[in-house]
């Protein structure tokens, strides 16, 4: 989808208020180096990011390197992880994932996309986030609220990930694109939900084409 030179004056406009609406927008996994960030993100996958935070503490305080985790016993990790859900592959995976950056990567997490992807269960999702929330890098990243909430905004109409990701590229080219997918999260868990969306109360809502539908005749 091709943006014009309205839909970008709109959304730099949402943008803008999204900003004012929600200044405490920060990444929700619980997190003090990359290494930690990388895991805590991989593990969020199929569950939420609160549930990840619980087990977290325990996780890090036994395993606080890649190196340690790469040599940590496989029943141990997955009594860990066990609250999650899916505890043999998700434990599998971590130490997967460890292996690899001690072996490749001398166990620094990589600070580029193609590298971050190279690594067991990381996609590109998981590496935009670490990019953004620990590199500093403006990366996008298309969780279920943000490739909702931008398709009722009109700022794109795919479903496929990657395909949102290239539509908010082209509208919003010098946006700061992770602290904007922050706010459009916290925008979806607060008012914008899947269901039962509180429009009545949206800092965006005049803005908005699913919340004030242009009439057939117009």
């Amino acid at each position: 989808m091709l943006a014009d030179a309205s839909l970008h004056s709109r959304a730099v406009q949402i943008a803008r208020t999204l900003a004012r609406a929600y200044p405490q927008a920060k990444c929700s996994l619980n997190y003090t180096n990359a290494y930690e960030l990388l895991v805590a993100t991989v593990l969020s996958a199929q569950t939420t990011d609160a549930r990840v935070n619980q087990i977290s503490p325990r996780l890090f305080s036994t395993w606080p390197t890649p190196a340690a985790l790469a040599k940590a016993e496989l029943a141990q990790v997955q009594e860990v992880v066990r609250p999650l859900g899916m505890y043999r592959r998700r434990a599998t995976a971590l130490i997967g994932l460890a292996e690899k950056l001690v072996e490749d990567f001398g166990g620094q997490v990589p600070p580029t996309r193609e590298q971050l992807v190279s690594l067991p269960g990381v996609g590109r999702k998981t590496a935009n986030v670490v990019l953004g929330n620990w590199f500093g890098k403006s990366e996008i990243t298309v969780d279920t609220h943000v490739g909702r909430i931008t398709r009722r905004l009109g700022w794109t109409d795919q479903k496929d990930p990657l395909k949102v990701e290239a539509d908010l590229r082209a509208l919003l080219p010098h946006a700061d694109w992770t602290m904007l997918c922050h706010r459009l999260i916290f925008h979806g868990r607060e008012v914008c939900t899947a269901r039962n969306p509180k429009c009545a109360i949206c800092p965006i809502a005049g803005r908005c084409p699913s919340a004030n539908p242009i009439p057939a005749n117009k």
